[in-house]
């Protein structure tokens, strides 16, 4: 059974990503931050209801497993997922209007900060269920497999999920069926403000996995090339018909669990400390490293990112607020 557990380590000399792969990378990374930054002070400003979640801290994560997939293939996401939609090609400006409850959010401004959903990138849903969307995704991996067209499903989650039932249930369903289902578990050491060491006796969470007979790997979640070589072997395995992979991304959250979180349960000293290891900053010294992205290309795609990002918040600002007659559709 142990050989189903693998621990992932990037093959520094066979990597080789050319220098639009490194340009596209960046640009998703600080897509992703720029977006969760302002959202973070959109909701400061009280234009944002709900509660919010940022997701800075994992970028590689959602950037390294959605730079494999198709805009056909299936995904779930956490009330954290707005970077995987991002990731999966969402478009900037409904997001925002989204989570301002504006009209012309994904959802019509009915889903707010945690309830993204667009069918046409096949994103079907994030969800503020802990765990929720696990069977969501497998059943949608079962819908790929019946059609025969190469389609696979991802789910992202988080460590506390783990020990909610339908993750398990949903495991053993995919293992039985062989179904082209990624489950990606991020592991940010915290499932809300509860130590994830407190709660489980797994050292790896992706031990889990081992136990249903699934392929699992560990790896290094802060480092986007690490994520996506990782992620490309599950997705490929699923789009041969080979079945499921677990994936455990180990990362950090730099912020709270949500806005407004206190932040009483990690000291200021380990936040620093995973802040050393940011995947931004880890990956900016690569390209500079490796001599495939200077100081000033790296910087002129980061101001032009944050350039786009407040062009759709502004935008987002100024679109409509929805018509009283649409509280009654769109509701089952």
């Amino acid at each position: 059974m142990q050989d189903l557990l693998k621990f992932y380590e990037l093959d520094e000399q066979g990597w080789s990503w050319s220098e639009a792969d490194c340009r596209n990378v960046w640009s998703t990374l600080n897509l992703i931050r720029a977006f969760e930054e302002k959202s973070v002070d959109v909701y400061k400003q009280g234009l944002m209801g709900g509660s919010l979640h940022p997701y800075i801290g994992q970028e590689a994560v959602a950037v390294g497993v959605c730079m494999h997939l198709q805009k056909t293939d299936y995904m779930t996401m956490t009330y954290r997922g707005r970077g995987h939609a991002l990731a999966k090609g969402a478009d900037p400006y409904k997001l925002f209007a989204e989570m301002m409850g504006r009209e012309d959010g994904y959802c019509k401004g009915k889903g707010g900060p945690m309830h993204i959903a667009s069918k046409e990138d096949g994103i079907l849903g994030a969800n503020g269920i802990v765990g929720a969307g696990i069977p969501i995704a497998v059943g949608g991996a079962l819908t790929a497999k019946r059609r025969k067209n190469g389609q696979v499903a991802v789910t992202f989650f988080g460590d506390g999920a783990t020990n909610q039932g339908a993750f398990h249930e949903a495991l053993n369903l995919a293992a039985i069926l062989a179904l082209p289902v990624l489950f990606v578990c991020e592991n940010n050491l915290y499932s809300e403000m509860t130590p994830i060491k407190d709660s489980v006796l797994n050292e790896h969470l992706a031990e889990r996995g081992v136990a249903y007979r699934i392929p699992s790997i560990v790896v290094d979640g802060n480092d986007v090339r690490a994520v996506s070589e990782a992620a490309k072997w599950a997705v490929d395995r699923g789009r041969a018909g080979q079945g499921p992979t677990l994936m455990e991304a180990k990362t950090y959250r730099q912020l709270g669990h949500m806005f407004g979180d206190a932040e009483t349960y990690r000291t200021k000293e380990e936040v620093e400390a995973w802040k050393q290891k940011d995947p931004l900053l880890l990956f900016r010294k690569t390209c500079i490293e490796r001599g495939l992205l200077d100081e000033a290309a790296l910087d002129e795609l980061k101001q032009g990112v944050y350039s786009q990002i407040e062009e759709a918040y502004e935008r987002a600002k100024q679109s409509a607020e929805p018509r009283m007659e649409e509280i009654f559709t769109d509701v089952y």
